[in-house]
């Protein structure tokens, strides 16, 4: 991966006909020394965000120990790291894939939401003794942009009975919930130990540990959060006046507040139609989040290798490169009223979910990968990054 001060450092040298990612690892770096030195408890890495090795290897450099795992594939991404625990924290596993993780690589903590998958843990690890069991339970997602409670999560009512059931086969019983992702209120978390306390009070069991999930947002345009700060200290409070004994750990799994900032993807625009400009990525590429959740990513205009403004700026649309109509990002994205074809735009905050998400749909998805020194568009974190909340006085 080559090395560039800038993007427009870059764009002085090259005019890529395909997009382009820029990745700056400095950003991870940053939000992860943040999470470790603030969160009180044990921080997950949940590796689907964005499972880039230079992301991996930045966070882990950075003090990250504990992954959230979803896939073989990304247990596999882990095994250079020999000190790092890994939580198989998916709620649904195929047996084959349980029993490799248990008997191959040497995994112990692994999620569940229904007797079903207690019986098929047990069965693919012959009954193991020695297991970490982390019930999760549905919690009210009302307040995050990407509600996730419809697939996972064991509902109130059948709760306590799991719990109990678990608790005669776990060495450790844990307990998970998912706010939801880029939850927008602090509260969400305090709402949700609420909730597993009752759970937990209607079963009469001890639990071991307590893993609040993700949820924690990054910021975009119109979607500025309340500090992270504030997310902490509602954490800490609600965990220190939960059921929970004074020996069980804290846990949480961060990915987009601690990668967003860590990448941006550099288009050209092929064609203006009015408003709307035609670019080289899109829904199916790194720009999915834009097309299928509406977010407007910060955007900035870049013309013959230098940053453009102009004195009246426009909302603009954008299409990306396949031929399906969906493949649309509504934004809006404000940029120079004068924007035309051969311009540049880079879209910040897509170090989580961009690459990701990338797919060969209509012989798209190609494009270099580049590392650049100068900080993100917007960032939450850091002695080095200002603050979001400063860069708005």
């Amino acid at each position: 991966m080559r090395t560039f001060e800038s993007v427009c450092d870059y764009l002085q040298r090259e005019a890529p006909a395909d997009p382009v990612v820029c990745y700056r690892p400095h950003a991870a770096a940053a939000a992860a020394a943040w999470f470790v030195r603030n969160f009180p408890g044990d921080v997950l890495y949940a590796v689907k965000s964005n499972p880039s090795p230079l992301i991996i290897d930045t966070l882990y450099k950075a003090g990250i120990r504990h992954f959230d795992v979803t896939s073989p594939f990304e247990i596999d991404l882990l095994k250079p790291y020999g000190d790092a625990r890994i939580f198989y924290m998916n709620p649904v596993k195929h047996p084959a894939h349980i029993r490799a993780a248990y008997f191959e690589d040497g995994i112990r903590d692994f999620s569940l939401d229904t007797i079903d998958e207690l019986d098929k843990i047990l069965v693919a690890t012959d009954y193991a003794r020695d297991l970490g069991l982390h019930v999760r339970i549905s919690v009210d997602n009302s307040r995050s942009r990407m509600p996730l409670a419809m697939k996972y999560g064991v509902r109130p009512s059948q709760a306590p009975d799991l719990l109990r059931a678990t608790r005669l086969r776990a060495e450790r019983l844990g307990v998970c919930f998912h706010v939801g992702s880029q939850a927008m209120d602090p509260n969400s978390f305090a709402r949700a130990i609420e909730r597993a306390n009752r759970s937990i009070r209607k079963a009469g069991v001890i639990i071991d540990s307590l893993d609040v999930g993700g949820g924690f947002p990054a910021a975009y345009p119109g979607i500025v959060p309340a500090p992270l700060d504030e997310y902490m200290r509602v954490i800490d409070t609600a965990f220190e006046n939960s059921l929970t004994s004074e020996a069980c750990k804290l846990y949480c799994e961060p990915g987009r507040a601690l990668v967003a900032e860590s990448a941006s993807v550099l288009v050209n625009v092929t064609l203006r139609k009015d408003n709307l400009l035609y670019i080289n990525d899109g829904a199916y590429g790194t720009l999915f989040d834009a097309a299928h959740f509406k977010f407007p990513y910060p955007v900035q205009a870049i013309r013959d290798g230098h940053i453009h403004t102009s004195d009246t700026a426009s909302s603009f649309g954008l299409f990306g490169p396949t031929c399906d109509s969906v493949d649309f990002m509504p934004g809006p994205f404000i940029l120079p009223a004068d924007m035309r074809a051969g311009d540049f735009i880079e879209i910040g905050q897509l170090g989580a979910y961009g690459e990701t998400m990338r797919s060969r749909f209509n012989g798209f998805g190609h494009g270099e990968r580049i590392h650049v020194n100068d900080p993100p568009f917007m960032s939450l974190f850091s002695d080095t990054l200002l603050p979001a909340a400063e860069q708005r006085r």
